[in-house]
């Protein structure tokens, strides 16, 4: 089973950005789906955006379509979450999940869907 860990969050002003990674440890890393969580003081966990095992489908909330982009390298076992023109809303500590998957073209949008997830990475953005 893969391990994930965050890293790459900090404070940052609105409209900045920032660049999450998550890196995993184990041997079939192109079999597992990842995704991305968020949750904020006070809130449920709320999806983020998803990443195929292999690469080639992303899905992303509506509230970070277009500010956000998720992507993988598979030669370093990480997958990367781009934050650009971030707002103050995006306040949260962030989390990724990991899915093995025999259907690598397949994300997948529900926290009960994922195997394991990381501790988190905190992000603030200060208006």
């Amino acid at each position: 089973q893969v391990q994930v860990v965050e890293s790459g969050g900090g404070l940052v002003q609105a409209g900045g950005s920032l660049r999450l990674s998550c890196a995993a440890s184990g041997r079939s890393f192109r079999n597992y789906a990842i995704a991305w969580f968020r949750q904020a003081p006070g809130k449920a966990r709320e999806f983020v955006g998803a990443i195929s095992a292999s690469g080639e489908s992303t899905y992303y909330s509506d509230s970070v379509k277009g500010r956000f982009t998720i992507s993988r390298d598979s030669a370093n076992n990480a997958v990367y979450l781009q934050m650009n023109t971030l707002k103050p809303e995006d306040t949260a500590v962030y989390y990724c999940a990991a899915k093995f998957t025999a259907y690598r073209s397949r994300y997948y949008l529900s926290p009960n869907d994922y195997d394991s997830g990381g501790q988190g990475t905190q992000v603030t953005v200060s208006s």
